[in-house]
């Protein structure tokens, strides 16, 4: 790689096909592939986080199971025993060329918390910044459905945003976004440059034909979006292509390169937790003329613009925002309770009783960031 290049800040998702054998287990040549072009990255300078899957195939067959389990308590003890031996032989293999791999395993509920989703952010620049190589990972063996991220793409996507990534690649088993399904048709063209995530680009992502992962195309235009909200340019292509790591930074691999526009204004950090990782916990209606004050004049909404309040939420809570028609407008912070704002606007009478209950800086747009947070 030539040392001209820029160095940069790269999340490279793995997938559970990409990284197993036709029987599920740990494919030594695999990973060795990966961890090399890994390496070669190292070596240039840049800085790199690895969002790798298998864990649940690399162990369920050192559980007894001969088929990858269906079962919740099945995936979890599978996980179990599949994570340690991703680790070790990722650490083995990294360590063998000068560096020190670590682990870091998380669930939803991680980001949920803005003080969490804080630490988790501080923890990964500091490893990034000594030179070590994080290796993320959902927390399986913990995660109950309802705190699951659904697959790793999503996953990748909200670290690549947390991290402020230059560069997201999300690596599977197939060549990227193609105009229709390659599997079912022999012209399938592949797509190699988009822009925009438009409802014509959605509608040709089909699921991926592998047994072995969690996430389809589908799954992986979603994290993109995420991706592309925050300013990251992501590549989508296949894992077994020769050099695809080093390649796609280059933009000289065959795949799908999504760019973010460049006339787009991206959010901060507090705003991207506010539309990709918060859990609103209840909504206000709000008036027209609030709506229009909030969005086209970046202003505060005060007591006096809230037309309804469902609740419960508490202070400090990421609440929806709607208008009359039942249009959600965005996302934000409250500064008052649910309980408390039902019964001051029962108060409101004349313009000179009014407070601020969300600043325009704690408020974030539907249209802002491009999807529904």
């Amino acid at each position: 790689m030539s040392s001209g290049i820029e160095q940069k800040r790269i999340v490279i998702k793995i997938g559970s096909s990409s990284l197993t054998s036709r029987h599920g287990e740990i494919s030594q040549r695999k990973l060795e592939k990966l961890s090399d072009e890994i390496v070669s990255l190292k070596d240039a300078g840049h800085e790199v986080v690895l969002v790798s899957s298998g864990a649940v195939a690399a162990g369920y067959r050192k559980l007894g199971c001969l088929d990858r389990p269906t079962l919740l308590p099945e995936k979890q003890a599978a996980a179990s025993i599949g994570q340690g031996l991703l680790m070790e032989t990722y650490s083995k293999l990294f360590m063998s060329n000068g560096y020190v791999a670590s682990q870091i395993l998380i669930t939803r509920s991680d980001f949920l918390d803005e003080n969490r989703y804080k630490n988790v952010r501080n923890t990964l620049n500091v490893l990034l910044e000594r030179g070590i190589i994080p290796i993320v990972n959902e927390n399986d063996t913990v995660t109950v459905d309802r705190l699951k991220f659904g697959d790793n793409d999503t996953l990748s996507a909200k670290v690549a945003s947390i991290v402020e990534a230059d560069q997201l690649m999300i690596l599977s088993d197939i060549d990227g976004l193609y105009d229709r399904h390659p599997g079912q048709y022999k012209d399938a063209k592949l797509i190699q440059q988009v822009n925009q995530i438009t409802p014509e680009i959605e509608a040709v992502a089909g699921d991926s034909e592998s047994t072995v992962g969690t996430g389809g195309m589908r799954s992986k235009i979603e994290a993109v979006k995420i991706a592309l909200a925050s300013g990251i340019p992501t590549f989508l292509g296949n894992a077994s292509k020769d050099q695809i790591v080093v390649n796609a930074l280059t933009g000289k691999a065959k795949g799908t390169y999504f760019n973010p526009e460049k006339s787009q204004t991206y959010l901060n950090q507090k705003k991207k937790w506010i539309a990709f990782h918060s859990h609103p916990e209840g909504e206000i209606v709000i008036h027209q003329k609030a709506k229009n004050r909030l969005i086209e004049e970046n202003a505060h909404l005060t007591l006096s613009g809230v037309y309804d309040v469902k609740g419960p939420f508490k202070k400090g809570s990421v609440i929806r925002i709607r208008d009359h028609s039942g249009r959600e407008i965005g996302c934000g912070v409250v500064n008052i309770s649910s309980k408390e704002l039902q019964t001051l606007t029962k108060k409101v009478t004349h313009p000179s009783f009014d407070l601020t209950i969300m600043e325009c800086k704690d408020f974030v747009c539907n249209q802002e960031v491009l999807i529904t947070v």
